[in-house]
């Protein structure tokens, strides 16, 4: 259930380097369901259990990263009003009509500080997760690749992540459920922020670099289907950034590994269920690498520099 007027994430659109081995990468080794494409060359993908149009999008470039990260809001009239709170609070926003994305209502579109583009929409296309919605079956047979539920966050680097929180939390609602310490015990090196109860719906790190994308993230149902993954990735020859392993932050279990362009993504689970009254939790500098890698206590060099 939302806490705010802000709903969920709705979708991501990534750059690619090569349109068709990346719509093979996201068809057979992800699972993802090809919805359409349009006539700017871009590819739309939803998951499993996924009831709207599309939650993933993916468009050639000369570089990759991430264009733009969306969230879905309740009613065109929260959208409405989140366009003018957030002009109220000094930012520029673009209304983008509807239809300008398959199955896509109006956007409103702005930069947040880390310069990364942000947008909410009210309304995309219902096309259903293939079980219908009179007395489904439990889950769809042969289902293709790694086979995600969902498309559940991203993580994004980039400077002024401060000034990013006070946006996402003054304006469009989001609550602070974890942050990381730097080295001086005040400033925050992460912070993991969400609009409903899930661990985060979003997070960012300070990085000196603005607009870089770390990572995208799929959510499947059990540890069990988390291995299944890295089977598939392996079978596949997929590159792989670590895991399978277990986050403190969040608790969520996890691995990270590379599309075909270099984008970093995420197959994950579990992790905890947030309520406005709990408390945030804090993590040191010395305890970071606990707090990203469970197991493994430290970080990796790839991790913390390979960005998009």
């Amino acid at each position: 259930m939302a806490m705010t007027g802000v709903l969920r994430p709705g979708h991501a659109v990534v750059r690619v380097l090569d349109l068709d081995e990346s719509v093979q990468f996201y068809t057979n080794v992800m699972g993802l369901k090809e919805t359409g494409r349009d006539k700017s060359g871009r590819v739309y993908f939803k998951c499993n259990d996924e009831f709207d149009h599309s939650s993933f999008v993916i468009r050639k470039a000369d570089r990759a990263g991430l264009d733009a990260f969306a969230y879905k809001v309740d009613s065109k009239a929260t959208l409405d009003k989140l366009d003018s709170d957030l002009k109220n609070a000094g930012l520029t926003t673009e209304r983008v009509p509807a239809g300008e994305m398959l199955e896509t209502g109006e956007r409103v579109r702005f930069k947040i500080p880390t310069g990364h583009t942000i947008e909410l929409y009210a309304e995309k296309k219902g096309v259903g997760n293939g079980l219908g919605y009179d007395s489904p079956e439990a889950w769809l047979e042969n289902q293709k690749g790694i086979n995600p539920v969902r498309m559940d966050h991203a993580l994004i680097y980039g400077g002024d992540i401060d000034g990013n929180r006070k946006i996402f939390e003054d304006v469009l609602g989001f609550s602070l459920v974890e942050r990381v310490k730097l080295e001086d015990g005040e400033t925050d090196l992460g912070t993991w922020l969400t609009c409903s109860t899930k661990a985060h719906d979003i997070a960012m790190v300070r990085h000196a670099e603005d607009d870089k994308l770390h990572h995208v993230s799929f959510m499947l149902e059990s540890w069990e289907q988390v291995l299944r993954a890295a089977d598939i990735m392996s079978m596949h020859r997929v590159s792989i950034d670590i895991g399978p392993t277990r986050h403190g932050i969040t608790r969520g279990t996890t691995i990270y590994f590379f599309d075909p362009s270099g984008n970093r993504m995420e197959t994950f689970c579990g992790g905890y269920q947030w309520y406005p009254d709990m408390p945030a939790t804090t993590w040191s500098w010395e305890e970071v690498g606990r707090g990203i890698f469970y197991h493994d206590r430290k970080l990796n060099d790839a991790f913390l520099s390979v960005v998009t």
